[in-house]
């Protein structure tokens, strides 16, 4: 009996692993957006790396871009971003969110979000996202709503006037189905 219900068990965990989706982040464009009463900066990465799994009821993705990779045509700015949000000790950027399965349809997508950035974490709740399919491949875009706050980040000031506390991060992602 005991046997039988270990075979049981082996047998479903391999069907369930063998039914799972995978998806791969194929390319993307991450970029934030700083604000201040005398410029605007724009930090682009395409750097980033994820994976998603999707099984029984729920899809899981984790997507993930190491700091430094954000660049502004500034290195001099650049290098102070690094520093500002402590990127020596918290080198990379981590979005983890989960979707239900099947995952909706093209149009409008609302996820949570669990994002590692800083050293901390935040919690962003029904982000809107636009999502498209193509064949094997889904395109993802839309706006994290972050702040400098979120992440206990003081804000740069330039001629001693802080940046706006509101750091959106624009996403473009195209995801593969594997």
């Amino acid at each position: 009996m005991i046997r039988r219900v270990v075979l049981f068990i082996s047998i479903a965990t391999l069907t369930a692993a063998a039914g799972a989706q995978q998806f791969a982040l194929l390319k993307s464009t991450l970029t934030y957006h700083m604000s201040h009463p005398i410029h605007q900066v724009d930090g682009t990465s395409s750097e980033a790396r994820g994976k998603g799994t999707c099984a029984a009821s729920k899809c899981d993705f984790l997507i993930a871009a190491p700091v430094n990779s954000f660049k502004s045509g500034d290195s001099n700015r650049d290098l102070h971003m690094v520093q500002t949000v402590r990127g020596a000790e918290n080198p990379m950027v981590a979005v983890r969110t989960s979707l239900p399965n099947p995952i909706p349809p093209d149009g409008a997508i609302y996820a949570d979000l669990e994002v590692q950035f800083a050293g901390q974490t935040a919690h962003y709740q029904h982000v809107a996202f636009q999502k498209s399919t193509s064949g094997n491949q889904v395109h993802i875009t839309g706006t994290v709503p972050s702040t400098c706050s979120d992440f206990k980040i003081d804000p740069p000031s330039f001629l001693t006037v802080a940046i706006k506390n509101e750091i959106p991060v624009r996403v473009d992602m195209t995801w593969q189905q594997q």
